[in-house]
């Protein structure tokens, strides 16, 4: 098993929580923050699985401290987890 932590933004568009991940720029979007924010855990864990299972690169985590500064006024940066079970590759 594999643990990996990225931060998010996350933020109003309409009717819709958009998701981005900066590092990876990976996104997803949900109809509540609560949908949003599984939809993002997701998004992550599926990325890593397909990272890992072809041996791509992929860029290292900010931490959350530096993207906070860089949020918009709407946006919320939050820290999303995802658990990858290698053995399933």
């Amino acid at each position: 098993m594999k643990y990996f932590a990225y931060p998010a933004l996350f933020y109003k568009d309409e009717n819709l929580i958009r998701v981005i991940f900066p590092d990876l720029n990976i996104s997803t979007q949900g109809d509540s923050v609560t949908e949003a924010f599984l939809f993002a855990k997701d998004l992550l864990r599926q990325y890593f699985c397909y990272a890992l299972k072809y041996d791509l690169d992929y860029s290292l985590p900010s931490k959350v401290e530096d993207i906070i500064p860089k949020c918009k006024k709407d946006e919320i940066a939050m820290l999303v987890d995802a658990i990858v079970d290698t053995k399933k590759l």
